[in-house]
């Protein structure tokens, strides 16, 4: 045991290069990821309960509507962001998540089993009606 004590580790170019190499392939990896999921425009919200599609939205109008099903979220789309602006659910996380804009993105509200999520172009000017 006495000869390990006094040794060192020692690392030659080609090890630091593939460390090098593995932490920018890293990096790179996780910046196309974050960037592919938030910059991109999407103008359509898409509202779902317990699983189906309940109501599109426009990015581009201005709207606030009610969603309800074992407690009630305020919806708001304003200045091209959404955001759930206020709920009766316990917690309320999905009113802490704040505004969101990119396409990709999505706030929830698991208590009330709601998701919201932006997606690609807006297909028709047709609405579904919340009950």
């Amino acid at each position: 045991m006495g000869k390990t004590k006094g040794m060192r580790l020692r690392f030659c170019i080609g090890d630091v290069l593939v460390i090098g190499f593995v932490v920018m392939l890293a990096i790179l990896i996780g910046v196309v990821f974050w960037i592919k999921t938030g910059t991109e425009e999407g103008n359509l919200v898409v509202v779902y309960r317990e699983g189906e599609k309940i109501r599109e939205l426009s990015l581009d109008k201005n709207t606030e509507i009610f969603i309800e099903n074992s407690y009630t979220n305020k919806l708001v789309v304003k200045d091209k962001k959404v955001a759930i602006v206020e709920s009766d659910c316990p917690g309320m996380d999905c009113v802490h998540s704040g505004w969101i804009s990119g396409k990709g993105r999505s706030l929830v509200c698991l208590p009330n089993r709601v998701e919201i999520r932006i997606e690609g172009e807006v297909d028709s000017e047709v609405d579904f009606i919340v009950r």
